[in-house]
């Protein structure tokens, strides 16, 4: 398992792995320095579990082991496109997958044009970020010009202004657990404070969520839509019934484990090791 920060998931994820006996490597993605015209396959194991946080460490480590030859879950197809929000849409539109309508633009200006299409309210996200971080609600023309013009003064990735609608639906999104194209837990993020975020590391609290057909029909479609693996599929439940919203790549469960009561550890554990055979 290579990480680049020691989270809940990734001491959960190795105590599972002591307990089923199962020999676990743990590698700091910080501490590897690799000559790529050497071979380093033993080094790494029969199959490495991606964990970074970072999207583009995690990106250009599984690029590199996968090409001599290590496999690596979540592999690099995957990872390029559940870490980024606008290739997962795309893929989700390819597969006929119910999503939030989304307009893509690139200056303020063609922007605010598409908003004209869209309508307001609207959400405009990163295309690669988590826990809700530079995510706004443009409520009118106004509120939506003042932000567009702060992000001309940020990071070119925050000059790609993707935009989703305001989808109506209750304080709550869902989050499932797909391993294998199987959803294997699923809870509701319930925002306590009324924000229109449901985002855990806002404040969101965790509730167990049943998984009915059209969830476990949907997340799988998902999975297999985006590449497969390990994902946290997030969904929301929509007048018209479910969209997939977002795809999560090296996602995190250290809420669902103890609202589902489901060994998610266990279950990540029990795949890595069906892919050594």
């Amino acid at each position: 398992m290579v990480y680049d920060y020691v989270r809940w998931e990734e001491k959960v994820i190795a105590d599972a792995a002591k307990k089923k006996g199962v020999d676990l490597k743990l590698i700091d993605s910080k501490d590897v320095s690799l000559l790529l015209e050497s071979d380093y396959e033993k080094e790494f194991g029969d199959v490495v579990l991606q964990r970074c946080l970072s999207y583009f460490r995690s990106l250009h480590l599984t690029a590199t082991l996968e090409a001599k030859g290590v496999s690596v879950v979540n592999n690099f197809n995957v990872a390029i496109v559940a870490g980024n929000k606008l290739f997962t849409t795309l893929a989700l539109l390819k597969a006929g997958i119910p999503t939030p309508q989304t307009v893509l633009s690139f200056a303020p200006e063609s922007a605010v044009k598409s908003l004209e299409k869209l309508g307001y309210p609207a959400v405009l996200k990163p295309t690669i970020g988590s826990w809700g971080r530079l995510v706004a609600l443009l409520k009118d023309r106004d509120s939506a010009e003042a932000i567009f013009e702060d992000r001309e003064h940020m990071f070119p990735l925050y000059q790609i202004y993707y935009i989703q609608e305001f989808v109506k639906r209750p304080p709550r999104d869902i989050r499932s657990i797909v391993i294998d194209d199987r959803v294997v837990a699923a809870i509701y993020r319930v925002s306590l404070s009324g924000n229109w975020k449901t985002n855990m590391a806002l404040g969101a609290k965790a509730e167990n969520c049943p998984i009915t057909k059209e969830l476990e029909d949907i997340c799988a479609r998902a999975s297999k839509a985006v590449g497969g693996g390990i994902l946290g599929v997030d969904c929301m439940e929509s007048p018209d019934g479910l969209l997939v919203h977002e795809v999560n790549n090296t996602t995190e469960f250290k809420n669902t484990v103890p609202a589902t009561g489901v060994d998610i550890p266990g279950l990540i554990i029990d795949y890595l090791v069906k892919l050594r055979k």
